[in-house]
């Protein structure tokens, strides 16, 4: 079955983020008490088509997940990764250039 015959797991009212929050001041900006999904990068996060967790980020948003980045986190304490709090569904890893 491809991915968006799925029912979307976000209602469809709210409608996407402006942007993917990186903070939880973000999160509360939008509403959200929590992330669906939170993807780890150790790239820099750039909400533009040209970098792969902006697309990853967007594809699963129009499934309807609520979707967190964190960007290049300071890989010597696991405060950085706690930034956005647990997400309701899992953690996405992508190495980067860290």
């Amino acid at each position: 079955m491809a991915l968006d015959r799925y029912k979307p797991f976000w209602a469809k009212r709210l409608g996407p983020a402006p942007f993917l929050p990186t903070s939880r001041a973000e999160m509360e900006a939008l509403g959200w008490d929590s992330c669906d999904v939170v993807i780890v990068t150790g790239d820099a996060y750039v909400d533009h088509p040209s970098f792969g967790m902006a697309v990853i980020g967007r594809v699963l948003e129009a499934q309807g997940f609520r979707v967190g980045i964190v960007a290049q986190p300071d890989w010597q304490s696991a405060d950085a990764f706690g930034a956005l709090g647990r997400p309701n569904l899992y953690f996405g890893v992508a190495a980067g250039n860290m």
